[in-house]
């Protein structure tokens, strides 16, 4: 690795290469292309799933979809080393384009959308919204877009209009949802022409698509010290960026050949919505990736077993800080703070994976990295969110602990955190890889 792609592991620095990844990454598939590019860079290559896979020491990952798995082999790894894994998911709450997109009323051309995952309707409202995703061509490869224009806009009625919606907004997601993108009549397949224009192509090349919106206003640092930062999909891309950085960082390091660990990064999609996908944690593809990788390097079943007898993954996913506007919504004993490091997610009845051992092993990780830690537990009346966590546990019988950096705004078309957490949470990351 260069000294300029070292330098992204520093602080703020890492922190201003965060804010230009999300920027790059308004889908899962850019996320995804954006986390392959950083990988690249550090000498990690890419190997296709048909193919015959070797125990070659040194970064390899495969791509499929929206989700990347990526590992690096030291040379004194031999058939059963246990991994270390590090998981996170590439998807983030949005409006995503039906297959009949082209609608409208009343001489509006309008787009319409379906609500993918847990979205809080109002912070979709009044924003400038471009448009994302991938093409599928004829000869079955994909084109990825990103038009970071203003193309679409959710408009709110006006309060002259609704002269009760600050006792209460309720939005119809039928009615109410559906993005403006013009004036006129409804002229079907002028969205796909529009797109695949836009991406250089003829709309009869395209057969298939998955488009989505995203808010154009850009990340960015807040606050009068900079101390904080704003952005779409900190949730959970804050996570898959440091788990890249971490990964990379770790493979570039003196003694990389003599990890105790094989490190792996695996970023799923479709976590918002259940994981239960090809590409999703629910799924076989981090399993899969694990045997194969024991089996090119020589091992059997019982090799196979031994590893995964070893091995620990830590579940990276956003986490709640306390909201200043809100205190009693929190645990009172338990408040994480932005800029106080990464947060270690307890939950007694599953929802996360963290049980004593597996706070031992993110404490001792902290510990190394010279990293300050906290802990978030749910308030007993208000029910507490899921990870890939305990799906991963239950998947591969492993220990697994879930973590996080604390945030507000969760799911909102912007969020919140702080602006050093990122790099606390790479470099804890960075540790627990390292063994």
């Amino acid at each position: 690795m260069s000294t300029a792609d070292r330098s992204v592991f520093f602080n703020r620095t890492h922190t201003d290469d965060l804010i230009a990844y999300l920027a790059a990454a308004p889908s899962p598939y850019h996320a995804v292309a954006g986390a392959a590019e950083r990988l690249e860079k550090a000498g990690f290559r890419q190997i296709a799933e048909a193919d015959a896979w070797d125990g070659a020491v040194g970064g390899r990952y495969v791509v499929r979809g929206g989700a990347l798995i990526a590992w690096y082999v030291p040379r004194s790894a031999g058939p059963a080393t246990p991994f270390r894994i590090v998981g996170s998911h590439t998807d983030s709450p949005n409006l995503r384009v039906k297959p009949v997109p082209d609608t409208g009323s009343v001489g509006w051309r309008q787009v319409a959308v379906e609500i993918y995952g847990g979205v809080p309707l109002n912070t979709w409202l009044d924003r400038d919204l471009g448009i994302s995703g991938r093409l599928v061509l004829r000869d079955g490869s994909t084109r990825l877009v990103q038009l970071d224009e203003p193309l679409l806009r959710v408009p709110q009625l006006a309060i002259h209009l609704d002269r009760q919606v600050n006792d209460g907004l309720k939005l119809d997601r039928q009615r109410h949802l559906t993005p403006i993108w013009g004036l006129g009549s409804v002229d079907e397949g002028s969205l796909l022409r529009y797109v695949a224009e836009r991406a250089g192509l003829d709309a009869d090349q395209v057969l298939g698509w998955d488009l989505m919106t995203h808010d154009v206003q850009p990340p960015s640092y807040l606050g009068r010290d900079r101390e904080l930062l704003a952005g779409p999909r900190l949730d959970n891309l804050l996570s898959v960026h440091a788990s890249a950085a971490a990964l990379a960082a770790v493979a570039a390091a003196d003694g990389a050949d003599e990890l105790p660990y094989i490190p792996v990064m695996a970023a799923f999609d479709h976590e918002e919505t259940g994981s239960e996908s090809d590409t999703g944690a629910q799924g076989p593809l981090l399993g899969r990736v694990l045997e194969r990788s024991v089996s090119s390097r020589g091992g059997n079943e019982e090799d196979r077993a031994r590893a995964l007898a070893g091995t620990v993954c830590l579940s990276s996913d956003m986490g709640h800080a306390v909201h200043p506007n809100y205190p009693e919504k929190h645990e009172p004993g338990h408040q994480p703070a932005p800029n106080g490091g990464p947060i270690l997610k307890v939950n007694v009845n599953n929802r996360y994976a963290t049980d004593g051992v597996g706070r031992a092993v993110f404490a001792a990780a902290c510990e190394r990295a010279g990293v300050p830690w906290q802990t978030f537990v749910s308030n007993n009346t208000v029910p507490c969110g899921t990870t890939i966590g305990p799906i991963t546990a239950a998947r591969l019988g492993i220990t697994t602990v879930d973590c996080g950096i604390a945030a507000l705004s969760m799911h909102s078309a912007r969020e919140l955190c702080g602006a050093d957490d990122a790099f606390l949470l790479a470099s804890a990351i960075k540790a627990f890889l390292e063994g």
